[in-house]
């Protein structure tokens, strides 16, 4: 067993971990296909293990692979805050937009602040969708956003890096008198009929909009009209009781005063949540916020589809690894 294992040689690993695709995985560390393989034997003839299973169609953890993954992470979590206590200046904020201060995002960040020292300073940011916060990480005002990736434009999709984090379900927000609030879920096909506000209006959140009408079409649910952009929660929560919406949202939602959350069922309609952030960008705060959306995801299995059926958009399961 080896004494010393360059942290370059578990860097590599991860990143194999992680995306399971040797390809991704160089681009993810800026490195040439070749040199990656040769770091991942390297690093097996130094343990003398196996750690993956490579065939022409998929990459799959050995059992020490699978073993070797914790072990790494803490090593270069402890590398990557060795190098941090001795850096000479300290590191800029990290701005990360976490669109409201509840859910998925607001979770990752939360976890992320808890495994950084005092030194990194992660400031949420409050947009209202990936659509706007996208053109705001391209023009470096912005750092670190959450969303659904496959729905930006490929030309938009080139500048940035992304890790999928949840696979969210979806649920509507009801009134408490709506005909379908006192059952504990909705099946999908009980929506027929109905009318959801999803944001239509919203130049911010056009990829949420999107997503309602692929999930609309051909089963009679119907859009709500466009409608300016609502900031805020207190503004949201007026506007909405004041139109008496029904709202297609997710499981995790804020607290209405005289609505209910129900989650959606038969199918259940799933909201693809991937962390995105700037190519090339390098900061502490950032593999905080890695580390912190992977292990909830393997705790919670947020990237674990629904067992008793589930839909998604084909281009959003392959983003998020389904495919």
């Amino acid at each position: 067993m080896p004494y010393d294992i360059a942290p370059r040689l578990l860097r590599a690993f991860t990143a194999v971990a992680d995306e399971l695709h040797f390809t991704r995985a160089a681009a993810r560390l800026y490195v040439a296909q070749q040199a990656l393989s040769r770091d991942i034997r390297r690093l097996e003839r130094e343990l003398g293990a196996d750690l993956f299973v490579r065939t022409t169609r998929q990459v799959a953890l050995t059992a020490h692979g699978a073993r070797l993954v914790p072990y790494a992470r803490r090593v270069l979590a402890a590398h990557d805050e060795l190098a941090a206590a001795f850096r000479a200046t300290p590191e800029r904020p990290l701005l990360v937009d976490v669109g409201v201060p509840i859910g998925t995002a607001h979770r990752v960040l939360e976890e992320a602040r808890r495994r950084v020292p005092d030194s990194c300073e992660l400031v949420a940011r409050f947009h209202s969708g990936l659509t706007g916060a996208a053109e705001e990480l391209r023009a470096v005002r912005l750092d670190v956003s959450f969303g659904r990736f496959a729905a930006l434009p490929p030309a938009v999709r080139a500048g940035l890096d992304h890790q999928p984090v949840r696979l969210e379900p979806m649920a509507v927000l009801l009134p408490e008198e709506h005909r379908l609030a006192a059952r504990p879920t909705v099946p999908l096909a009980e929506l027929t009929g109905e009318t959801l506000y999803a944001a239509a209006g919203n130049p911010q959140a056009v990829e949420w909009t999107d997503l309602a009408a692929r999930l609309f079409e051909g089963r009679g649910i119907a859009m709500a009209a466009p409608f300016p952009e609502i900031e805020g929660s207190q503004e949201f929560t007026r506007v909405v009781r004041k139109q008496g919406w029904a709202v297609l949202a997710s499981v995790e939602f804020i607290d209405v005063p005289g609505m209910v959350l129900r989650p959606v069922v038969d199918p259940v309609p799933l909201s693809p949540v991937g962390m995105v952030w700037r190519r090339g960008l390098r900061h502490p705060g950032l593999d905080a916020l890695r580390a912190a959306a992977r292990e909830l995801g393997e705790r919670d299995a947020w990237l674990a589809p629904p067992g008793d059926g589930w839909w998604l958009p084909e281009a959003d399961a392959t983003a998020m690894g389904l495919r």
